[in-house]
This record gives C-alpha cells, sequence and structure tokens, in this order.
C-alpha cells in the first residue's frame, strides 16, 4: 500500500504540477494578448496624436495659402479698379476735348478769311495758339495726314480723285483735321484721296 500510496500521491503532485504549468502557460498566453491590447490602443492613440501633429502643421499652412490667395485677389482687384479709373478718366477727357473740337474748326476758318483789320487776325491768332497749347497739355496731339498715304485707322475719306501726278492712295487735301489722345484716335481726319 505504501506503494500504492506514494505512486497515487506522484501522480496527484504529477497533475497539480501539470494543473500549475498549464495555468502558468494560460497566464503566458494572456499576457501578450493583454500586451497586444495594450500595443493596439497604443498604436490608435500614437496615430491620433501624429494626425493631429499634422493638422496643426497644414492649419497655418492652409491659413498661409489662404492668405496669400486673399492677397493675391485683393492685389489684382486694386490693379482692375486703378486701370479702369484711369480708362475712365481717359474717355471722359477724350469727350469732353471732342465737344470743343468744333471750336477749334472755327478758328481755322476764320484764320482762313482774309481781313483787312490785321489787330482782328492777330487776336484770332492768338486765341488759336492758345488753344492749340491748352490741347497739347491734355496730350491731344494733330494726325499728320496731307500728303501721307490713307490709313483708314486714322483718316476718314470723303472723296477720291483721280491725278496722276499724286501716288496711290495719297492724301491730297484734308477738309477736318484729325486728333489723337495718347494712343487712341479721337478724331478721325476727313481727307481727298488721290488714285
Amino acid at each position: 500500500m505504501s506503494d500504492e500510496k506514494k505512486t497515487e500521491e506522484v501522480r496527484e503532485e504529477a497533475a497539480e504540477a501539470e494543473t500549475e504549468e498549464e495555468k502558468a502557460e494560460e497566464k503566458k498566453a494572456e499576457e501578450p494578448k493583454e500586451e497586444k491590447k495594450e500595443t493596439k490602443k497604443e498604436k490608435a492613440k500614437e496615430e491620433k496624436a501624429a494626425e493631429k501633429e499634422e493638422k496643426k502643421a497644414e492649419a497655418p499652412q492652409g491659413a498661409s495659402d489662404a492668405y496669400l490667395r486673399l492677397l493675391a485677389e485683393y492685389d489684382n482687384y486694386r490693379k482692375r479698379s486703378q486701370k479702369e479709373k484711369d480708362s475712365l478718366y481717359a474717355d471722359i477727357k477724350a469727350d469732353t476735348v471732342t465737344k470743343f473740337l468744333p471750336v477749334y474748326d472755327n478758328l481755322v476758318r476764320a484764320l482762313n478769311q482774309g481781313t483787312e483789320d490785321e489787330a482782328y487776325r492777330k487776336g484770332v491768332e492768338m486765341i488759336m495758339n492758345q488753344f492749340c497749347q491748352t490741347l497739347e497739355k491734355l496730350g491731344v496731339t494733330k494726325t499728320e495726314s496731307l500728303g501721307q498715304k490713307f490709313d483708314p485707322k486714322f483718316h476718314n475719306a470723303v472723296m477720291h480723285v483721280d491725278d496722276g501726278e499724286k501716288g496711290e492712295n495719297e492724301i491730297v487735301e484734308v477738309f477736318q483735321e484729325g486728333f489723337m489722345l495718347g494712343d487712341k484716335v479721337i478724331r478721325f481726319a476727313m481727307v481727298k484721296v488721290a488714285n
């Protein structure tokens, strides 16, 4: 019996040892699962933190880009407004000068008329000189026409004449002077063209 008891005790001890080993193995198996859970949580936290940092880094960049776009849009608006303002001023100036050109035409007619009163003639010449100086100060210039080739950008042909002595499309007579304000024609010259 004693041998049987001993064998039984050894078996019980072995069974207990196996149970303890199994428990130890189960604990070891559970520990990695817990570690894996903790590792996953830590990774998720790290990813969220990284995303937040990226957003923080992008926010100033995005704000900077938005600011630069807004600044560029404002600069374009300012330039466009200034261009429109300058264009409007030039258009109004041209329109105003155009209204005074009939006065110029009348002064030219007055100077072309013969008169015996030299004081009268000198007075009209002085008025004409002052008027021309005022036009020059405003940036208005006459278009050269007599003897030039006809150019529809500057001239308005109202008559045509055949003349063998003159060249083709040569202007032989000017009925009304043409004027320009800078590069813009404000009145076309009314001319007679040969050939």
